[in-house]
């Protein structure tokens, strides 16, 4: 006779641990440990094969084995898991999880003033980093910076990299439409890049290399627009495709 409340029990298994990987996991430093919980699974299942073949004692010896991996799997991912629980605590939690965080709405105005200081800055060789970030680990930046909570226009953005102010060799990070924080310091990437990428650039890689943000660079030497994402350069030389692509990040 079919189970079908153990297939009820399966899916909504299933279920949860996909909203942990897509809000957690995915894209970031700890993907590559989900590898880790594949072969602990498959330890385990093995353990259960072998202990029906009457193979007790090599049976007990992986389910114990696997029984201490999995108390080092949750030290390890100690800073996910509290993450994962706060946000299962708040109405929030859940909306991003579905939707992948971020903004939640595009806002017309908030493009055109980062396209307008982006335009501006790449023209006059002006330094910049600035975050969008989807479901962003916190830990991965090592410093957030000064907290502002402003509306995004671009005369704050020329502001802010103004290369005489105090905060204009970090990263902006944008939340929920608005910047939140300026002169944040971002994680360096450790990969071996072109001589022409500066600090600003290894940075911007660097994050996207352990998070899912999307982090725009304009470069101070020659003035190029970059996005970066998953561990990746994508160079912008037309303003209009930079929008399409910022609206689309906004509208995440």
């Amino acid at each position: 006779m079919f189970n079908w409340l153990g297939l009820i029990q399966i899916l909504i298994i299933a279920v949860i641990v996909w909203l942990f990987y897509r809000s957690f996991i995915e894209n970031t430093s700890s993907e590559k440990m989900v590898r880790g919980l594949l072969g602990l699974a498959g330890l385990w299942v093995l353990s259960f094969i072998l202990t029906w073949a009457h193979l007790d004692l090599l049976g007990a010896f992986l389910h114990w084995t696997a029984l201490f991996l999995s108390l080092g799997l949750i030290v390890i991912f100690q800073p996910e898991l509290r993450k994962f629980m706060a946000l299962l605590g708040s109405i929030e939690g859940w909306s991003r999880m579905i939707h992948k965080g971020g903004v939640t709405t595009r806002d017309t105005g908030a493009l055109d003033a980062i396209c307008s200081a982006v335009e501006y800055m790449s023209n006059k060789h002006t330094g910049a980093l600035i975050v969008f970030p989807t479901t962003l680990d916190e830990s991965a930046i090592d410093k957030k910076g000064v907290r502002v909570d402003a509306v995004i226009t671009s005369e704050l953005l020329l502001t802010i990299f103004f290369n005489k102010t105090p905060l204009h060799d970090g990263a902006v990070i944008i939340e929920h439409g608005r910047i939140a924080y300026a002169g944040a310091i971002l994680p360096l990437s450790q990969n071996n890049l072109n001589w022409k990428y500066g600090t600003r650039h290894r940075a911007a890689l660097g994050l996207s290399e352990v998070s899912r943000a999307t982090v725009l660079v304009v470069s101070e030497e020659s003035g190029d627009i970059s996005i970066a994402e998953k561990g990746k350069f994508t160079k912008y030389d037309d303003i209009k495709k930079l929008r399409a692509k910022l609206d689309k990040v906004l509208s995440k």
